[in-house]
């Protein structure tokens, strides 16, 4: 396969400028197998897929204007998980390629540079990655289904595209909103990353979730809310009282009936000003329900999309060389990015195999990672039966999460903790 190289899509230009010598924005997925993984057979699988993942198996290079991503010549081989997940990867790492695909025992993961993919290219890519290693080990057929493709077959050209370019309204939406609480502790002196995952049953999540008449993302947006409106009574000074909003990153491929294997998702804020007064939890859920539906409208969302395109687009801008849209950028991001939420709610709902698949696998896992300024984050994915929320910090403080599952047992949500603390 020839080398290709591919412009960064409008969601993955800020993630080379804001990254840090020990951060960058990197999330992971996981399958877990019913048997254990041979990692000979799995590197003939990352093989198999190579061309046809090309946005994928790609390294970050560093040109003159831009950062863009160069295809690799060889897929990298895999590692045997080490450490905690979410390992910051280095720029050395970054220039040789932006996934690692990990395993150790039952479990395949691949972690993500985040402007490669977003979390549903991830899940993709994991989907796939499993069905080729489930056909060369077992032998099984698992017709090209759903999320699943024809290892041998060439790329598709929506595939790779930037959708974000094909989607923007005549008018922006304007950036400007209230900054928001921020949460804070003590960090891990060696950048330790806890994560507490809360096993739930789906059908009573979902239960308690329509009792409100809401969504269950929106459900959880709210039980997350109150979980960090008591994280800032608790702190001195609580008198001051910041306005408590949750970030959800929004599949666009669903809005706008596109699909691409590359970045498609955009953020909105939703939460209340806790300065006006006491709410009730069911004030809280309808509250997060419909500014949730009412950011997330077709209009909206193109709007927002093209207040983000319009700055790629200047022929300006696009002359300044990369060191000084690097500096803009990480002004743009710290103004108008992470300090308008408290932290991220990003749901990747339930997730479905073909039937002759489904029996291999025991579960599914989705953790995306601190960011920057965000110390705890949150994501969610369901299957057969089973929602794992994976609840991440890189702080000491553990108070959050244990207020966030309190209160959901407290709704009546049966919630199993597993934890990878030490």
């Amino acid at each position: 396969m020839r080398r290709q190289w591919y412009r960064l899509d409008n969601a993955a230009l800020i993630f080379p400028a804001v990254m840090r010598r020990n951060w960058n924005n990197v999330f992971r997925v996981s399958v877990t197998l019913k048997e254990q993984v041979d990692p000979a057979v799995l590197n003939r699988a990352i093989g198999d897929l190579r061309t046809r993942f090309p946005t994928i198996f790609v390294k970050l290079r560093k040109g003159f204007f831009w950062y863009y991503l160069e295809t690799v010549d060889q897929a990298p081989e895999a590692e045997q998980d080490y450490a905690w997940p979410l390992t910051p990867m280095t720029q050395k790492a970054l220039r040789k390629c932006c996934v690692r695909i990990l395993y150790y025992e039952n479990r395949i993961a691949a972690e993500f540079f985040h402007s490669v993919t977003d979390g549903t290219g991830g899940m993709v890519f994991l989907k796939n990655l499993a069905a080729r290693y489930l056909t060369l080990k077992e032998g099984v057929e698992i017709p090209a289904e759903g999320d699943l493709v024809r290892p041998e077959e060439e790329p598709k050209a929506e595939e790779t595209r930037d959708c974000f370019q094909l989607c923007g309204a005549k008018k922006t939406v304007s950036r400007a909103e209230e900054n928001a609480y921020r949460l804070r502790g003590n960090p891990e002196e060696d950048r330790f990353l806890t994560i507490v995952t809360g096993i739930l049953p789906a059908e009573r999540l979902l239960e308690k979730a329509h009792a409100q008449q809401v969504t269950v993302t929106a459900y959880l947006a709210a039980v997350l809310a109150e979980a960090v409106l008591e994280r800032q009574r608790e702190e001195p000074g609580s008198h001051r009282r910041r306005h408590i909003k949750i970030t959800i990153p929004v599949n666009l491929r669903r809005i706008f009936g596109l699909n691409t294997f590359r970045n498609f998702t955009l953020a909105v804020n939703i939460g209340f000003d806790p300065a006006l007064g006491e709410y009730t939890h069911e004030e809280i859920c309808r509250l997060m329900y419909h500014q949730l539906a009412a950011e997330t409208i077709r209009q909206r969302m193109a709007g927002r999309v093209t207040a983000n395109v319009d700055p790629q687009r200047n022929l300006f801008l696009r002359l300044i060389p990369l060191p000084f849209k690097t500096m803009v950028m990480r002004l743009v991001y710290y103004f108008s990015g992470e300090s308008k939420g408290c932290l991220n709610l990003s749901n990747m709902g339930e997730l479905r195999l073909p039937e002759t698949m489904a029996p291999y696998v025991e579960r599914f896992d989705f953790i995306i990672g601190v960011q920057y300024s965000y110390p705890n984050n949150c994501s969610v994915v369901t299957w057969q039966g089973k929602t794992y929320i994976s609840m991440i910090r890189g702080i000491r403080d553990s108070e959050l999460e244990r207020l966030f599952f309190s209160r959901l047992v407290e709704e009546g949500i049966p919630v199993e903790i597993e934890s990878n603390g030490r």
